[in-house]
């Protein structure tokens, strides 16, 4: 089983989602953020059914302002699908499961 995970750094971002094979979800988000507390039970559920097929990944936009700052991150919830580490879908908001299983889906 699949768990979201924290990015600390910089460093881990470049390593873990620009060079995965499989497709990943980040979710740009802030403690603070009720939609993005909102939204975190659902990625764990992506996180779940999708397993070993994809990532799913917590950025917080507090802690990691250069990663925010270098993806034009204005509203959080902001969730970015990267594949082959190009960021290929942009989504803001609290979004629904099913939308964000499709998405992951699509780039698999």
């Amino acid at each position: 089983m699949s768990e979201v995970s924290p990015v600390v750094s910089l460093e881990v971002f470049e390593n873990e989602i620009l060079k995965s094979s499989a497709p990943v979800l980040v979710d740009f988000w802030a403690e603070w953020c009720g939609p993005c507390r909102s939204l975190a039970p659902i990625l764990d559920e992506v996180a779940a059914e999708m397993g070993e097929g994809a990532r799913v990944v917590k950025v917080n936009v507090d802690e990691q302002r250069e990663l925010a700052m270098k993806y034009g991150i204005r509203g959080i919830p902001t969730l970015i699908f990267f594949k082959g580490g190009e960021p290929k879908k942009t989504l803001v908001g609290v979004q629904s499961k099913a939308e964000l299983l499709t998405s992951l889906k699509e780039l698999a």
